[in-house]
């Protein structure tokens, strides 16, 4: 069996509905592009039975046309035994992965960033030595669509201010849900990632930056589904709360 290249989490929580969908994108996406070779890890967050079995059958239904077409990349499914959280869904899929897998890297399961956009920015990542991270970017520009109502996108603005005053990473939008990381870089760093939901995105930046990882962001189109599991309010305030206990415990001397 071919190594996969690179190794990518699909966190699932309740997705029963939306996840076939972007499973089915991904099956064809695959099928038309051999390389690089992906593992493709639905990694269920505790999800109800009824979730769970529609996830499962739409993995395995998947692994069964790349069998069958002889293609190279491949489907699994893992289950938590409870909800922990996006953080601890994607942590869950990466002790599950592959270890020769060059990079590691995760793409949200209701497909607001298509199968080929995450393929194209999977062949940036394995065709471009000098850098070890890729980051999606929601940046409205000529040449992408971006679909996304106001008050989220003033939502990440807002957060995205935030994050930068206190981390100073740089990017401009740290929460699109596809990135890819360098794995020879982030594997060691695994045990130190603490963050159960949302603010896992940040905490992986920031301590590949203290790494020196070399960062590439890239303009994705991205489709708004209308579905965030964030809630603004409760939500929101535990961000930020979130972000300054993250800045305190990432610049603790270790």
């Amino acid at each position: 069996m071919t190594p996969p290249t690179v190794s990518v989490v699909i966190p699932a929580y309740n997705e029963g509905i939306r996840l076939p969908a972007f499973v089915e994108q991904l099956t064809r996406a695959c099928l038309a592009t051999p390389s690089p070779v992906l593992e493709l890890v639905v990694s269920d967050d505790g999800s109800t039975p009824e979730h769970v079995e529609k996830e499962r059958a739409s993995v395995e239904a998947a692994q069964a046309r790349l069998t069958e077409a002889g293609s190279p990349h491949r489907f699994r499914f893992v289950a938590a035994e409870r909800n922990g959280g996006k953080g601890s869904a994607i942590r869950l899929g990466w002790r599950e992965s592959d270890p020769r897998a060059e990079w590691l890297a995760f793409v949200d399961a209701d497909g607001a960033v298509s199968a080929e956009e995450f393929l194209r920015m999977a062949t940036l990542a394995t065709t471009t030595p000098a850098i070890d991270v890729v980051v999606g970017s929601r940046i409205r520009m000529a040449g992408r669509h971006v679909e996304r109502s106001l008050f989220r996108h003033l939502q990440g603005r807002i957060f995205a201010t935030l994050t930068d005053m206190r981390f100073r990473l740089g990017y401009y939008d740290t929460q699109c849900g596809a990135k890819l990381f360098r794995a020879s870089m982030l594997r060691p760093l695994l045990d130190r990632l603490q963050e159960q939901r949302w603010l896992i995105d940040v905490e992986l930046l920031a301590l590949m930056d203290q790494q020196g990882a070399r960062p590439l962001e890239v303009p994705v189109d991205w489709v708004d589904t209308g579905e965030s599991k964030v809630r603004f309010g409760v939500d929101a305030a535990r961000m930020f709360w979130g972000l300054r206990e993250m800045h305190r415990r990432l610049n603790r001397p270790q």
